[in-house]
């Protein structure tokens, strides 16, 4: 398993732990992480999943396909490491990943 950090807006960190193959934002709704709302539930049809992924991190992840930067377009304060939770796929990789929430949803 995997431990993803999530740092909300206030600076508030919260670890928890991911099962590979599932996504960030299953991640952070199953351990009800705030900031992440999740509204179509992971069908990459809103932006209020919209993380900040750590820059020393963003490589790691990976860039996001062209229908989740359209997706972007609707967030809120997008910055270059914007992503969408529900398109970071967890992997052994990615253990000790860490993740900040915007500080609303868009």
């Amino acid at each position: 398993m995997a431990k993803i950090t999530y740092i909300d807006a206030s600076g508030t960190a919260r670890t928890v732990e991911a099962e590979a193959g599932s996504t960030v934002m299953e991640v952070a709704i199953k351990n009800a992480i705030p900031g992440i709302e999740a509204e179509c539930g992971g069908a990459c049809a809103c932006a209020t999943c919209h993380v900040y992924v750590a820059e020393d991190w963003a490589t790691a992840v990976g860039k996001a396909e062209p229908m989740e930067e359209d997706m972007l377009d609707f967030a809120f304060d997008v910055k270059p490491t914007s992503r969408l939770s529900c398109q970071i796929r967890v992997k052994d990789a990615l253990d000790g990943l860490v993740v900040h929430t915007p500080a609303k949803q868009g």
